[in-house]
């Protein structure tokens, strides 16, 4: 299936560019078109959710204009998928007309884009130290040595919890630490059974669970060069054994998308949240239940050395580029804002919950407070500390088509079929699209 997408897509991007090709020679034009505008041209920024990127690249905006009062940008709000299907089909057609100057790249799409079209993006070694932010961050926007994106946020994994839940089950927020999942299931049980409340939403469709389990042992999908990592990746069978666990113990609510995975915590119905930090804002949604959450560490892998309580999920990194005829200023734009600027992520941890990945982030002044939604707790320091024992891991280019065929791969698990044996077909299938 994925070999099929695969096929068709170049053969769309094939078409798509013998036609501009075409045009191109009937209007006499033989380099990339850049954006016409007013006197003073507008540098345009792409980014998906309003209440958090957006939000920051407003508020980036914001800071921008003290020192640049003339400059004019614009920060449209574009789905993260749209934001796929239009990068590739530009960079497929070489017309950049309607392209931002800046865009936000998710972390697991980012080695796709700089393999597949290394000449779009604007190197930004010039603006920027990949050793100023956490390394975690920086392997997947660098091409040898060489950094081609500013990282965003963190995204480090937490567990976030309902104190009042934990402790009518008859815990403490002392037994939530440092847990594995094994521990983690057993007191779901006992929430499940004293209070009525599910532990944790799961979505079939969407295996970021599994992604955090993994990476909290240093292993993905894929290995370092990239192949399919599926047939004897052990710590891949035990984040599919500790998913099942979650499953056969009842402690899950399923949901099926985004809106049912935030409505499940703002109205009562789960106990805990494991997942990025990004959540934080979501949560402060409900402002009925300030001061009855807490965060703690991420559960580990039982009977894997290698796996910890840290891990991430999800996060971006701003890239420029490089033919939309503003990168001067596009790349200035990041330098003073997200690359450098410590008022501003101090700034935005008060706003919209950041947890920077910019390492001189932790001395601002809301990195040591306490936040009265958690009980007080200062949630900055605890999540900053785990940003520093996240293993650093090679994505590949693949993550979401490996998912494709791994959420096939683990309901058949779950239904009772052999790990071993499905495992097998699903690296054989694995194999097959890579070639």
């Amino acid at each position: 299936m994925i070999g099929k997408k695969r096929s068709c897509a170049a053969l769309f991007g094939l078409c798509v560019l013998l036609f501009c090709m075409l045009a191109s020679c009937r209007s006499g034009f033989s380099e990339p078109v850049v954006k016409e505008g007013a006197e003073k041209e507008a540098l345009t920024i792409w980014a998906w959710d309003k209440s958090f990127n957006i939000a920051a690249a407003e508020t980036a905006r914001e800071f921008y204009l003290k020192n640049h009062p003339d400059a004019v940008i614009d920060i449209v709000t574009v789905a993260q998928d749209d934001i796929v299907a239009k990068l590739n089909t530009r960079f497929a057609s070489g017309i950049y007309e309607d392209l931002p100057d800046i865009v936000l790249i998710e972390d697991y799409r980012i080695p796709g884009y700089l393999n597949t079209y290394p000449d779009e993006f604007a190197e930004l070694s010039d603006i920027a130290d990949a050793d100023d932010f956490a390394s975690y961050k920086t392997g997947a926007n660098q091409i040898d040595g060489s950094l081609f994106g500013i990282p965003f946020d963190c995204g480090v994994a937490a567990l976030f919890y309902r104190t009042d839940y934990i402790r009518q089950a008859g815990y403490s927020e002392a037994d939530m630490r440092n847990l594995t999942w094994d521990e983690y299931v057993e007191i779901g049980k006992a929430v499940r059974e004293k209070t009525g409340k599910y532990m944790l939403t799961l979505n079939p469709g969407d295996l970021g669970q599994l992604r955090m389990m993994l990476q909290s042992a240093g292993f993905w999908y894929t290995d370092a060069e990239g192949n399919p990592d599926i047939l004897d990746n052990e710590v891949l069978k035990a984040a599919i054994a500790a998913y099942k666990k979650i499953v056969d113990a009842g402690i899950a609510m399923y949901t099926a998308d985004w809106g049912q995975f935030i409505g499940a915590f703002n109205d009562g119905s789960v106990a805990t949240v494991p997942t990025g930090c990004w959540i934080a804002p979501s949560l402060e949604n409900a402002p009925d239940q300030k001061g009855r959450w807490a965060v703690a560490e991420i559960p580990r892998l039982q009977g894997i050395d290698s796996s910890v309580n840290a891990s991430s999920l999800g996060g971006a990194g701003w890239y420029v580029l490089k033919h939309t005829g503003h990168e001067a200023e596009a790349k200035n734009f990041l330098k003073e804002t997200f690359a450098s600027n410590v008022e501003l992520m101090d700034r935005l941890a008060e706003e919209i919950g950041l947890v920077s990945t910019l390492k001189s982030a932790s001395s601002a002044p809301n990195y040591s407070k306490g936040v009265e939604f958690f009980g007080g707790q200062r949630i900055f320091e605890d999540l900053l500390q785990w940003v520093e024992e996240v293993p650093t891991i090679s994505y590949g280019e693949a993550t979401y088509d490996m998912e494709d065929q791994m959420a096939e791969a683990l309901q058949k698990i779950i239904d009772g079929i052999d790990t071993d044996i499905v495992l097998e077909s699903t690296f054989a299938a694995a194999e097959t699209a890579n070639k």
